[in-house]
């Protein structure tokens, strides 16, 4: 069998094309290298810088090579030599045998060429990067890279001593895609790609775009691995396909898994150390899902993940890919969910990354005015480009398919959406009807969101956006973004600054607190306490709240209280659910020692009541984002600082929440209810058990007497600065 391809040049070292490739700028290694017919005869040629000799495997033995330049060319003539065929040479590291990798035909389809050049590759990362395959008979590694203004790139590694001539690669026609498959070479490996610039002919190394694995950093390089974890969520991801979520509870615990926990020596936990403690964990709390903030790759600890340099790998802070699968699937198991934030919105500009990555604005925007964001000192993908939208498309696929994830959190969705974002007039570029919209990421966004629901059923995908879009969380198909939900952050930052008010204020601000019902059902709202309220000078949830210490306790306490029976699904952040009292620092992990505390054990032990109530009484989730799930029983009662509502499920039972926005007591407070019956407290804030004052009501009949338009009323006593939840338990 002869080598594919042209029949090359002479044999000789000295020629054009020996000249080429000993400079490493050959465009077509293949047409020289490997096996050839010149002139009537088989010629096969091999280029091993550093090599001392040469063998080549033929059907008659071992043969030498002449050496036809100093440089590391070494040639054979005569017979047809049936491929592949091995190659065996000593160099300074000692001596090798391997398969030439010049006779092996293209790994990649022509139809996976043309749908990455369409964009619609949406398994990309089972093409690109590095992966082990077994190619006509031999095991190896394919690599595979998008860069079309490369005029040569290079595999380069600990295997050819990061030498950019031994490896070089094949150009796939026009697709800008270069390929090559390097026989037995061993997983484990690290490589760079060497790419040299076709017009300046500037030579520069990048790591892998669709790596599965890099080196700890400070290191850049990716790792060649395999997937080898065996699943054993079936019973979740079967369950997960046909999960009803709207009407369900969603409970969301945020991790930053660098801080949550650290060993004795303050160094991070591995995947598998950090899955057995936070798995229980979240059980014993409550959670319903876990929301851990990006375990991309990214080279600073201090960006908290935001600014991803891996987009296809696990961080190897923690550990390995597989055990990041194995740490998902304990939490299925355990029947827990797991969301990922992602950011699609900007990337570093690292000179070893994707920026600049064939020596041209690839990834990201040439002008300025559309290709970087000033605030975070990074540039922005450029989603008018098939290719680029391609990566971000696969990307947001692998995860949820190769690690099981049930839903990602998009960063940013504000930046995406809008031209002129966190800019003044005339740095930013109208889009093509003179707008301010960015019509490329907005198209890009909704394919995301389908393509993701096509492919993996249950998934979802929930939207950090900060703006009053409208339709975030609505279909494509109706006009809107496609997103399951979009955070509330009009909810968090008005009750936020409610509570921060002295009570004495709070009269005033009443607004804060009821605007919220004005837009509640415009979106599937997800009301979040999230990590950007716990740092840069924000301080703590708990060291947000007025007064002295047993005031900023039950103040926290009726923070969270607020939160569970507000429509929307929840979400805190760790350290959240049990006060901690300074600001969240990544570089240490949460004060776990403050749990020796009453105050602080009264705030866990609401948070896990609070969680239980949630998901064993349908009134609290059931119609989340419908109207018919809410109503006032009063919010006019601003002096007294007082709110109280009914929350109802499908069938007609319902919850009264009411709140006492005051330190004083409240004594004979008459509600309206809607019927008859038992009214029995189910959870006050203030209970003993929470370390409050222990202010509440025992189980009373309902008063026939009309109220705030309801049929019937209650006398209670409000505690201070407390919420009770009454639920009726009793007909007659």
């Amino acid at each position: 069998m002869q080598k594919r391809g042209s029949t090359g040049g002479g044999p000789s070292g000295d020629s054009e094309d020996g000249l080429a490739i000993r400079e490493a700028r050959h465009h077509d290694p293949f047409a020289w290298l490997g096996q050839h017919t010149v002139d009537g005869r088989s010629v096969q040629r091999a280029f091993l810088p550093g090599a001392f000799g040469v063998e080549i495997q033929t059907p008659a033995g071992w043969v030498v090579m002449e050496q036809s330049h100093p440089a590391g060319i070494f040639t054979h003539q005569g017979e047809v030599i049936p491929v592949p065929y091995r190659l065996r040479w000593e160099d300074r590291h000692g001596f090798h045998e391997r398969h030439d990798p010049y006779v092996f035909g293209p790994v990649l389809g022509d139809v996976e060429v043309y749908l990455f050049g369409e964009g619609r590759l949406y398994e990309a990362y089972r093409h690109l990067g590095a992966h082990r395959r077994h190619h006509e008979g031999v095991d190896g590694v394919l690599f595979a890279v998008w860069a079309p203004n490369a005029g040569r790139v290079s595999v380069v590694g600990d295997f050819n001593d990061w030498d950019g001539r031994a490896h070089p690669m094949r150009a796939r026609g026009q697709s800008g895609i270069w390929e090559l498959f390097i026989p037995d070479l061993a997983t484990g490996e690290i490589y760079k790609f060497e790419i040299r610039h076709r017009d300046s002919g500037a030579v520069f190394v990048k790591t892998d775009p669709y790596a599965h694995a890099f080196e700890l950093r400070p290191s850049t390089a990716a790792r060649v691995v395999e997937n080898d974890h065996v699943w054993e969520d079936q019973d979740w991801m079967a369950a997960r396909t046909g999960q009803d979520w709207q009407h369900a509870p969603m409970n969301i615990y945020e991790v930053h898994l660098g801080s949550w926990q650290r060993d004795a020596a303050g160094h991070f936990l591995s995947y598998a150390a950090l899955a057995e403690s936070l798995v229980s964990y979240c059980k014993d709390m409550g959670y319903t899902h876990i929301e851990l903030m990006p375990v991309m790759e990214h080279p600073l600890d201090e960006s908290w993940g935001y600014q991803v340099s891996g987009y296809f790998a696990p961080t190897s802070r923690f550990g390995t890919p597989d055990g990041f699968r194995a740490f998902v699937d304990q939490f299925h198991q355990a029947g827990i969910g797991v969301l990922l934030d992602w950011v699609p919105g900007h990337f570093p500009r690292d000179d070893w990354g994707l920026a600049r990555f064939d020596g041209t604005p690839l990834y990201e925007h040439a002008d300025p005015r559309e290709g970087e964001h000033s605030d975070w000192g990074t540039y922005i993908f450029n989603f008018g480009r098939n290719e680029v939208r391609g990566f971000l498309l696969a990307n947001a696929c692998y995860w949820a398919d190769s690690f099981h994830i049930d839903g990602l959190r998009v960063d940013a969705v504000a930046s995406l959406l809008y031209r002129d974002y966190s800019r003044q007039e005339g740095e930013w570029i109208p889009n093509q009807y003179g707008g301010r919209e960015n019509l490329e990421a907005i198209d890009f966004l909704r394919e995301m969101n389908v393509i993701l629901n096509e492919r993996h059923p249950g998934i979802l995908t929930i939207a950090e956006e900060s703006t009053s879009w409208p339709m975030v969380s609505r279909p494509t198909y109706v006009g809107g973004l496609g997103f399951s939900m979009k955070w509330n952050m009009g909810w968090m930052n008005d009750t936020l600054a409610y509570l921060e008010q002295d009570p004495v204020y709070r009269r005033f601000h009443q607004n804060d607190l009821t605007f919220s019902q004005l837009y509640a059902y415009s979106e599937n709202f997800v009301l979040p306490l999230s990590h950007d309220e716990v740092v840069h000078g924000k301080r703590s949830l708990l060291d947000k709240m007025p007064g002295d210490a047993w005031q900023r306790f039950a103040n926290l306490r009726l923070l969270f209280s607020y939160q569970f029976a507000h429509p929307g699904k929840k979400l805190n952040f760790m350290g959240n659910e049990f006060g901690q009292g300074r600001e969240w620092d990544c570089g240490q992990a949460l004060d776990w020692d403050l749990l020796h505390w009453d105050w602080h054990q009264g705030i866990q032990r609401l948070s896990r009541d609070l969680a239980r109530l949630y998901r064993d009484i349908p009134a609290l989730y059931a119609q989340d984002f419908q109207g018919e799930g809410f109503s006032w029983v009063d919010c006019h009662d601003a002096d007294q600082s007082v709110l109280s509502f009914l929350r109802w499920d499908r069938d007609g039972g319902f919850v009264l929440a009411v709140f006492n926005f005051t330190p004083v007591p409240r004594r004979n407070y008459r509600l309206g209810v809607p019927a008859a019956g038992r009214y029995r407290e189910i959870f006050n804030s203030d209970a003993g058990a929470y370390h409050g004052s222990n202010v509440g009501n025992l189980p009373q009949q309902a008063q026939d007497q009309s109220w705030m338009g309801l049929s019937h009323s209650l006398e209670l006593v409000l505690p201070p600065l407390g919420a009770i939840y009454l639920q009726l338990t009793g007909v007659g």
